[in-house]
């Protein structure tokens, strides 16, 4: 399928940023809107419910749970919150643990509730933005959002980081694995977005990155030789691969704000080595560290992106701006993915 018109999405925990882009137009012509995520404009919504004395509701579907701090705020109010078992699983994949929060789950929308609506991504507010915008309604979309995978009763970084390594063991790390039309059946949230957009493909942000990065013509001829280290800086998580020719042969992920540039810079060069363990990454907050078992020499092009790549302002590093916009890094991996598929 040859697409005119393609409506692309990076879902993260501050903002979503998106791309329009239009077949036969250049890509600096291509609309671009960087927007708060759809989790912030949730919890933007609860605290406005929570000043006007509301109980909520919330309903839809799995999305991404950083209006948490907006959840607890309204109950310490003395407000009530309600949930749809289907909404609540944004909350916590274990439904008991959820209600343990003093939270409802109801499928029966209260009267007395105002209610919230969790999704990802909403059509409705897409056809009506570029509707009044005087753009053209896409043909397909492609997104992608961050999955710790559906793993009740486990910590959701053990289960977020058996993605990466079952896509080293089971994919062999082949970046051509890296775009669903039908996402794995555990990663829930990436099945909701799969079904909210309706025709396109899916990702996981940091393969979104990743594939960014490879975008620049210079950086993909680098992991051609001698392989790249790509590193992106996000809000919350810190994701960095290291890529050869199309394979992936290492991934390590932490949350960003458990960092800072020495420690950052140290376990950068273990990685690069092989010798960071998966064990010492979990135990300092992370999610894990993954690398092939005869890991070659090089990766010492550091290639950086991520609204929080200022954490390594010093260091010798070299931050990248694919397609002339960093912000949109995500939206153009999509892109490379999506054409390299041959959709």
């Amino acid at each position: 399928m040859t697409a005119k018109t393609c409506l692309i999405l990076d879902i993260g925990s501050g903002t979503q940023d998106v791309l329009l882009y239009q077949e036969g137009l250049e890509l600096e012509n291509c609309p671009k809107f960087i927007l708060p995520s759809p989790a912030r404009n949730v919890a933007a919504r609860i605290r406005e419910l929570t000043a006007l004395g509301r109980d909520i509701y919330l309903h839809g579907q799995n999305m991404g749970g950083g209006f948490w701090r907006a959840v607890k705020a309204h109950q310490d109010a003395g407000l009530k919150v309600f949930a749809h078992p289907e909404a609540a699983l944004a909350l916590g994949d274990d439904l008991d643990q959820v209600r343990g929060h003093g939270i409802d789950i109801t499928s029966v929308p209260p009267l007395t509730a105002s209610q919230v609506l969790l999704t990802d991504f909403d059509p409705g507010f897409w056809r009506g933005l570029l509707q009044h915008a005087g753009l053209p309604q896409p043909d397909l979309v492609l997104a992608c959002v961050q999955d710790h995978g559906f793993h009740p009763g486990k910590s959701n970084r053990i289960s977020r980081f058996a993605y990466w390594e079952r896509f080293m063991n089971e994919d062999g790390g082949d970046l051509s694995r890296l775009l669903y039309a039908d996402p794995p059946e555990e990663m829930t949230r990436l099945q909701c977005l799969r079904r909210s957009i309706g025709v396109g493909m899916v990702a996981d942000t940091g393969s979104a990155a990743l594939l960014g990065a490879l975008f620049d013509p210079g950086v993909e001829r680098t992991a051609a030789t001698d392989g790249v280290l790509v590193l992106n800086v996000g809000n919350s998580h810190t994701i960095a691969f290291l890529v050869l020719g199309r394979q992936v042969l290492g991934v390590y992920e932490h949350h960003t704000g458990h960092l800072d540039e020495t420690k950052l810079l140290d376990h950068l060069a273990r990685f690069r080595r092989g010798e960071l363990d998966n064990q010492e990454v979990f135990d300092d907050g992370g999610h894990g560290c993954v690398t092939v078992a005869d890991l070659p020499d090089g990766f010492r092009r550091i290639v950086v992106l991520g609204p929080r790549r200022a954490l390594l302002a010093d260091a010798k590093v070299e931050f990248l701006a694919p397609g002339g916009d960093m912000m949109l890094a995500g939206c153009f991996g999509l892109l490379k993915g999506w054409r390299e598929a041959g959709r």
